[in-house]
């Protein structure tokens, strides 16, 4: 950003200021404060973040917002009824003044995998900036667009959404240009019950900048009706067949032809394994690869390509943005140590993202054995209990070569697992020494075939998969030459 303290302070209702020195960038962490940056002092329940406000100073803010008053820290303080609301003021002060298109995304499963690649697409067209990882909330959305230099051509922001009242803190600051729910389903319902996760995510409509567009997925019918209830212009895209202007098909893997790696990566991969898929946007029709492999993918090709066309990249910008794009961390990540294809999904789940993943593991592994390394999915809420036997059901479809569980509601999954016919091993565990050690009895014994790991964050299954990856990697040490 770069606002004046003055231009703020206005913006803000607080007492005039002739004080025009820049502010460049906002931080919530003394430790990252630079000069040019507002420091925001948060309230937590941990540490407060007014109790930091002179110790950023003397790291070089220039300007600190807080919510109470402090005592003298060396630099001018804005004070506010509420910081956190005040830095979405002046996140929405600044998103005023920038040249850039905006595109705000949303959905219950896979919206950070869907910014990260769209973002990546887009900057074969231009300058692109994008909120990092899953910092999407009413902190990190507007840091991330404090972030910029409003230089860029893209900005590419997603809103993550967990109690009621969230998409109105989030929507308002965005303005988004063009507004893209990828999905909807079962997904912090014990904050989006009362209403649906649904209402909730079309609310994104209702903050469209002026002759803004709304794209949004013609798979989740609830969904399109609670767009409908907006009057804004709204288009469709697909992964089902069902009737849209935009749609996408998954093909099969695309053949191994080189690589799609990150600028500047060091000892990069010869290869990268990707699918192949049909997509049609408005009427035509070509093939492209991209960075997924499975059904699943077809949804986020789909979202990527409809947004990138009404963005106006071309259909050859298109494929060569996802051909070498490259997905985040710890979503479906792919390794293939002493026999095993390891798929690395723990960055979270919920029962969307769940039975997507499971689909595409057990789509991975024909003619092989299929393990699921599975954790409690979170915040459910009263959904929680139904929700994890429905993934039972859903896990015994697929015929496993067994189960290991971490968490809480197993034995609402074990109960799923045996009502849908699974009569395989069911393995619950209680941390990485004892997963390690449940492998080596069961899963152990088996030739090789796929491991998908997936759960809710605190679940830490990371650490089970880090246990496994050593496991592995000694035997594969261990064979001759």
């Amino acid at each position: 950003m770069r606002l004046s303290y003055a231009e703020i302070a206005v913006h803000l209702g607080l007492p005039g200021s002739r004080d025009d020195r820049l502010l460049t960038t906002a931080v919530t962490d003394s430790r990252e404060a630079c000069p040019g940056a507002l420091f925001v002092c948060v309230p937590g329940s941990r540490v407060d973040g007014h109790d930091f406000a002179a110790a950023a100073v003397e790291r070089g803010a220039g300007a600190v917002l807080a919510q109470r008053p402090l005592p003298p820290v060396g630099a001018p303080v804005l004070l506010v009824p509420d910081t956190v609301t005040a830095l979405g003021r002046i996140a929405a002060l600044w998103r005023s003044k920038t040249r850039a298109r905006v595109v705000g995304i949303t959905g219950t499963a896979g919206k950070t995998t869907l910014k990260e690649v769209l973002a990546q697409v887009l900057a074969v067209r231009g300058q692109t900036a994008r909120n990092a990882l899953n910092h999407n909330n009413q902190i990190g959305m507007p840091r991330a667009m404090l972030a910029t230099d409003g230089q860029e051509d893209f900005w590419v922001l997603e809103a993550g959404i967990s109690h009621a009242g969230d998409m109105d803190a989030l929507g308002s600051v965005l303005r988004p240009d063009l507004g893209l729910v990828l999905n909807a389903g079962a997904g912090h319902t014990e904050g989006l019950g009362a209403k649906g996760v649904a209402w909730h995510k079309a609310r994104l409509l209702h903050y469209l900048a002026s002759g803004g567009l709304g794209l949004i997925c013609a798979d989740y019918p609830d969904l399109v009706r609670e767009a409908g209830a907006y009057d804004a212009d709204v288009r469709l895209f697909s992964a089902t067949g069902r009737r849209a202007d935009f749609a996408a098909a998954y093909l099969g893997p695309a053949p191994l032809s080189g690589a799609a790696v990150a600028d500047g990566a060091e000892n990069p991969p010869p290869i990268v394994e990707q699918g192949l898929f049909r997509v049609r946007l408005e009427g035509v029709t070509f093939t492209l690869a991209a960075p997924f492999r499975g059904a699943y993918g077809a949804e986020n090709v789909a979202a990527v390509a409809a947004a990138a066309h009404v963005l106006g990249l071309s259909m050859e910008e298109i494929a060569q943005g996802l051909g070498r794009a490259v997905l985040p961390a710890q979503r479906l990540a792919r390794q293939r140590l002493a026999g095993w294809l390891l798929l690395d999904d723990t960055y979270n789940a919920n029962p969307l993202s769940m039975q997507r993943m499971l689909e595409a593991a057990a789509g991975q592994a024909v003619g092989a054995p299929l393990v699921a390394v599975l954790g409690e999915m979170l915040e459910l809420g009263a959904q929680a209990a139904p929700c994890h036997e429905v993934l039972g059901r859903q896990l015994a479809a697929l015929g496993p070569a067994a189960v290991f569980w971490k968490g809480g509601q197993a034995e609402a999954v074990h109960a799923g697992l045996q009502r849908g016919g699974y009569g395989g091993p069911w393995l619950p565990v209680a941390d990485a020494a004892d997963f390690a050690t449940t492998w080596e009895k069961t899963a152990g014994r088996l030739p090789g075939g796929v491991v998908l790991f997936k759960g809710s964050r605190g679940n830490r299954l990371e650490l089970l998969l880090a246990a496994l990856r050593e496991r592995l990697g000694r035997s594969e040490a261990a064979r001759p030459e």
